[in-house]
């Protein structure tokens, strides 16, 4: 394994994120200040707890993943994306180091950046709502494995897009809505039965509804399923990632 190479990548990714810090930081964080306001203060008070949380509670671990899955998707694709697009992409690929450290470095430094912002987000949580961790293990767990899979899926995403459109296109269009409709800011105990069937087939319910659980042991789907969702998910994503490396998919033409 080299390191060095690896250290290289994840280095140079950290410092851009630095570098940009309002950009990176301020910004996404005071954007879910603004829904612990409108959501908690405005429709809190019409609801006042759900399976016995408070509302305003209750929406802080979709609040996270919501921001996690952005900013995975958004630092891993453009990570990757933009070496493509000013051509320095073939100085990578020439150098000493593997394909697979070349997707450490780069997910990796995708994945830290977003749960940096992730537990930033949370710490602010407590400045709004009263807030425990039944089991903080679980949602450390959940939060990195979110934070590696969806950043694989940017980096996928990253090699796939052959413009900035293309690359914003999954995030906006597919991501996005598939995390307001997966049970981010309400339970799907409360959809009449033939939506709560099909809001099953959402793969964003189940890292929501997972994450959630580590914060209040109670969850729409059983913790197993969740976890299981995840690793499913990362294991997908790894595979194709491998296919892209292996055939050079837009990386050597």
């Amino acid at each position: 394994m080299n390191w060095y190479g690896v250290a290289a990548i994840w280095r140079f990714e950290m410092a851009r994120f630095f570098r940009s810090i309002i950009q990176s930081v301020v910004s996404p964080v005071l954007s879910t200040s603004l829904y612990f306001v409108v959501f908690g203060a405005a429709i809190g008070s019409r609801i006042p707890e759900i399976e016995g949380v408070s509302y305003g509670a209750f929406i802080v671990p979709g609040l996270i993943m919501l921001t996690v899955l952005q900013q995975s998707i958004q630092n891993a694709g453009f990570g990757i994306y933009f070496p493509k697009f000013i051509g320095t992409i073939f100085e990578v690929l020439s150098a000493p180091i593997s394909s697979f450290e070349i997707v450490v470095g780069y997910v990796g430094a995708a994945a830290v950046k977003s749960m940096l912002i992730g537990l930033i987000i949370l710490g602010t949580s407590f400045f709004f709502v009263d807030i425990s961790i039944q089991h903080p293990f679980f949602m450390l767990a959940f939060l990195v494995l979110t934070a590696v899979s969806f950043a694989l899926l940017g980096f996928i995403l990253g090699i796939w897009a052959r413009s900035f459109e293309q690359l914003n296109l999954v995030p906006l269009l597919v991501v996005t809505p598939l995390v307001f409709l997966g049970g981010s800011f309400y339970s799907i105990s409360m959809l009449p039965e033939v939506w709560q069937t099909v809001s099953k087939f959402n793969p964003v319910l189940y890292l929501v509804s997972g994450f959630r659980w580590s914060f209040f042991g109670t969850s729409d789907v059983p913790i197993a399923m969740s976890l299981a969702a995840v690793l499913l998910f990362a294991s997908a994503c790894l595979s194709v990632v491998w296919w892209m490396f292996h055939t050079g998919y837009r990386l050597k033409s």
